[in-house]
């Protein structure tokens, strides 16, 4: 992102309009992952790739956000933050076009990476947003901005059930899915803030190393991601691997994680306004944990959906404080937001892959103890999350100082 005037100073209304616009703009950025999600099979089939093939393809989205990241806070210094974002955004909407599209394995892999891609310099350019909008407003929302990306992923599967349950070709399905989110997109945008750099200020470099709060702040990340990752892609395995359960049990259990996820995010701003963002992960770390030991021991599927519960609850708002607190980590908020989103995209690449590695050598109940000992890491590490705590300040304080520091 960019820094602001000293002169910019947004109304009561404008900084409320704002947080709804940026909730929307989350919304919208979910409702993409949720309508390529559930037309993945779709895809196999029309590029005619094994199964192998096709977790080579799908580690193109995060190797596309990984390198275009840090690009993010250029954009935003040359165009400003609304204008950036509102072109980001559509870039972003319009790219779920392409992989059904494709006809085989090598156009899979580049429209999986120009959609990778267009996704995290996107998601980066909305977080830095939403910390402005936070930060203005002098409490926690970041929580609840992910929880609306949760929900946006949830009505784009949704929909994409819908199609996928008529027959619908996935072309067509994309086609009208990207004309819709961008629209309403461009239309949500015009009311996030417009922050802009000082003419005399210096761009951002293209591509620059994260700094070290960043990596500290995403090793905090990585932690919760690859819980999340684990447990979404791996616990209806578990359950009918370990536990003999049955398969319509199983994929409820990950539904449920998905429900939770979002529910505790969309609740979690409460809970991190009165305890803080380090008592509040610290927490969250302990109940994770007992999860993880509750899933590794139960000896029933009913113990073990509670477990993933569980882990659903104590992960859920690690990732939206660990932006807010590299938004506040320095003086180049948006090189720390997207060093921290990198970690967390590369934990959420691996961790699927890491656990059936794992699992082949010894076993799932040893891979989900790799599971339990990261999310102790959580109760370990939560200090690092202190800059997202902020001090209680008066109304007409928080404006002055939103005014006067530098803007992410």
């Amino acid at each position: 992102m960019t820094t602001t005037s000293t002169a910019t100073v947004f109304s009561t209304r404008e900084v409320r309009r704002a947080r709804y616009a940026i909730a929307a703009v989350f919304t919208v950025h979910g409702s993409v992952t949720g309508s390529f999600a559930t037309r993945v099979p779709w895809i196999q089939d029309h590029a005619g790739v094994s199964a192998g093939q096709l977790g080579l393809a799908l580690a193109f989205p995060a190797i596309g956000a990984s390198i275009a990241m840090p690009l993010a806070g250029a954009v935003s210094h040359r165009f400003g933050a609304r204008t950036a974002l509102r072109g980001l955004l559509a870039m972003w909407t319009l790219s779920l076009i392409l992989p059904a599209l494709a006809p085989n394995l090598l156009t899979l892999c580049a429209a999986l990476f120009v959609y990778g891609a267009s996704a995290g310099v996107s998601d980066v350019a909305m977080n830095a947003l939403g910390v402005e909008v936070e930060n203005r407003l002098d409490k926690s929302i970041m929580s609840g901005l992910h929880g609306m990306w949760s929900v946006g992923a949830l009505l784009g599967s949704a929909a994409g059930t819908v199609a996928a349950h008529a027959g619908t070709d996935a072309r067509l399905h994309h086609l009208i899915a990207a004309v819709v989110l961008t629209l309403l997109g461009l239309i949500v945008c015009q009311w996030v803030f417009d922050l802009r750099s000082e003419p005399d200020e210096e761009p951002p470099p293209r591509f620059a190393l994260p700094p070290k709060s960043a990596l500290i702040i995403g090793a905090v990340g990585f932690c919760a991601v690859f819980a999340e990752g684990a447990s979404l892609d791996w616990s209806a395995v578990y359950l009918r691997d370990t536990l003999d359960s049955s398969a319509g049990l199983a994929a409820v259990a990950t539904t449920a994680f998905a429900l939770t996820m979002a529910i505790a995010r969309i609740a979690g701003d409460r809970v991190v306004d009165r305890f803080g963002a380090v008592r509040t992960v610290r927490a969250g770390g302990v109940l994770a944990t007992l999860g993880g030991v509750l899933v590794v021991t139960a000896p029933h599927v009913a113990l073990a959906m509670c477990g993933f519960g569980m882990m659903g609850l104590g992960i859920a708002v690690v990732v939206p404080l660990a932006f807010a607190a590299a938004g506040r980590s320095g003086p180049k908020p948006a090189q720390a937001i997207a060093g921290v989103a990198t970690i967390t995209y590369t934990s959420g690449l691996i961790a699927p892959s890491a656990i059936g590695s794992l699992a082949e050598a010894t076993s799932l109940v040893v891979s989900f103890g790799l599971v339990t000992a990261l999310a102790f890491g959580l109760v370990l590490g939560a200090g690092v999350l202190r800059a997202g705590d902020r001090k209680p300040m008066s109304q007409g304080a928080a404006v002055r100082d939103a005014a006067a520091r530098p803007r992410a």
